[in-house]
This record gives structure tokens, sequence and C-alpha cells, in this order.
């Protein structure tokens, strides 16, 4: 099962909290690049996705898209919320990655479903993506 990035960067957070309180940092940097408002807000956001591939015709390049571009649109308005900075290079490539295998996992030929509009599989949330 695909790991959500937010429940990765929450365990840095942790993990940076922890290295702080045994004194081996003085400075918690994790806790700083996520706040929990942004991991919460991806969270969900990332949860909607998930519901929503309960009712995905993985054969229908059309469904798999609108979905795309709703989780993609929810990443966008959470990426606005903090500022238009929530997420730097190693968080959109985790993003999509969660996405791209999410969805593989749902039955989606991702490569098929991307060349219906001439894409490759790491364009698809292209179009719509501001992070």
């Amino acid at each position: 099962m695909a790991h959500r990035p937010s429940d990765y960067w929450r365990q840095c957070v942790a993990d940076d909290n922890a290295r702080v309180a045994s004194g081996e940092r003085d400075r918690a940097y994790a806790a700083e690049l996520f706040p929990e408002a942004l991991l919460t807000d991806t969270h969900i956001a990332l949860s909607a996705f998930e519901a929503d591939l309960r009712w995905l015709d993985p054969t229908s390049a059309d469904d798999v898209f609108t979905i795309i571009e709703r989780i993609v649109l929810d990443l966008n308005r959470v990426n606005a919320a903090h500022g238009g900075a929530a997420y730097e290079t190693d968080e959109r490539e985790r993003l999509c990655g969660y996405i791209e295998a999410t969805l593989h996992e749902a039955g989606v030929d991702l490569d098929a479903v991307a060349q219906t509009r001439r894409l490759t599989r790491h364009e698809i949330t292209n179009e719509w993506r501001n992070w």
C-alpha cells in the first residue's frame, strides 16, 4: 500500500522532536517545514482522494483524470493556504509518487491512461498543478 506523504512528514517531525528532547539537536526544523495544519490539510486531501478511488472505473481515462484533477486542485488549495510554498521539490515528488502508486494499486494502467492524452505517467498532474 502506498504510504501517504503526510504520514511520512509527521514521522519526520516526531523524529526531529525526539532528537531535540534527547539533546542531539537544539532545534526542531521538521516542525517548521511541516506544521501541524499543513499535515492535517494534506491528510484530509489524500483521504478524499482515496475515497474517490472506491468508485473509480480504472479502465476509464476520463474517470481517472477527473480524480487526478480533483486531488491536484485540493493540494493546490492546501498549498495556497500555506503561503504557496507548502511543498518543496522533495514533497512534490513524494506527492506525485503517491498519486501514481495509489492509482496503480486501484488497478489503473497509468501508461495507457496517460497515453490517451499524449502524456507520460509522470505528466498526469501537470495540467492542474500549482505546487
